[in-house]
């Protein structure tokens, strides 16, 4: 059985950078949150992963207990953030796991620094490419902008937390998860740990990335992991797109296996944690990644 997890902070080039550390041992294994997320989101992955591996989770500039400036937060930035992390504690040679927009951030790790990372594994991200979906950056900023909290009282909230959770099956953990995305101000509302114009500048910063661009430069094996609720996609736009996007990662980068994650939402890690963990338990143990 995996321990505790210990909260703990490293310092990248003066900032201060929340993990939580899984223990385990062997392969290392570090986990990425998506955007206006937590370190957090793996809590119900990370322990039965590190069962077997070595295991970390990170909060992400702006994100969670990590500091908050209001600049960097551009995709090359991140990235610098995430290796730094790395390098930091001393991790060698890790498969790293992204979700959604984590994703994205692993996949310039693998570019800037083939020689750091041992393998990507994708959950339903990978693939965001913002600049193909909008005509503007400004459009995308409005269509992508967090929801306004202002004023928005826990018990509110949670209750929409329980609802979205009975709709889908996820487990009551889950409500703690996601109040971890927020603080609770003293007249009992809440406010999200990602200012609304760090979020907008993580947009701004995803509208430069491009990753068909980045494809053919990665060296490390691929686990792409994307979640669907219908089998079949390809009958509504929304499935063709996603097919698409799926399609041209795997023609384009050297090595890669897609697993479609059925039945699943995109925050799939706190939804159905056992089979994410299942999937990338499989492929690390059956050496996919070397």
């Amino acid at each position: 059985m995996a321990n505790a997890p210990k909260d703990e902070w490293v310092t990248v080039d003066g900032m201060s950078f929340h993990y939580r550390d899984w223990g385990g041992s062997g392969q290392p294994v570090v986990l990425f949150h998506g955007l206006a997320s937590t370190c957090h989101i793996w809590d119900m992955v990370a322990p039965i992963l590190a069962q077997d591996y070595t295991v970390i989770a990170v909060d992400q500039r702006g994100h969670g207990l990590s500091d908050k400036p209001d600049e960097g937060y551009d995709i090359d930035s991140v990235t610098q953030d995430a290796l730094g992390v790395i390098k930091g504690l001393s991790v060698d040679n890790p498969v790293v796991i992204g979700h959604s927009w984590g994703g994205s951030v692993a996949l310039n790790m693998a570019v800037e620094a083939p020689e750091s990372v041992k393998g990507l594994v994708w959950v339903d991200g990978g693939m965001i490419n913002v600049s193909n979906r909008y005509s503007n950056v400004e459009d995308a900023k409005v269509e992508m902008a967090p929801p306004d909290f202002t004023g928005v009282k826990v018990e509110s909230f949670l209750e929409r937390v329980r609802t979205r959770h009975q709709e889908t099956g996820m487990s009551s953990e889950v409500a703690d998860i996601v109040m971890a995305n927020f603080q609770i101000l003293d007249d009992n509302t809440i406010k999200a740990n990602l200012s609304r114009d760090n979020h907008l500048r993580i947009i701004e910063g995803l509208w430069d990335h491009k990753p068909r661009e980045l494809y053919a430069r990665v060296k490390c094996p691929v686990l792409i992991m994307p979640a669907r609720q219908d089998n079949n996609l390809a009958t509504h736009e929304h499935g063709k797109r996603r097919l698409m996007l799926v399609e041209e990662a795997e023609e384009r980068l050297p090595k890669s296996k897609t697993v479609w994650l059925e039945d699943s939402i995109h925050d799939v890690p706190i939804q159905r944690p056992e089979l994410v963990a299942d999937v990338i338990k499989s492929h690390l143990s059956e050496g996919f990644f070397g």
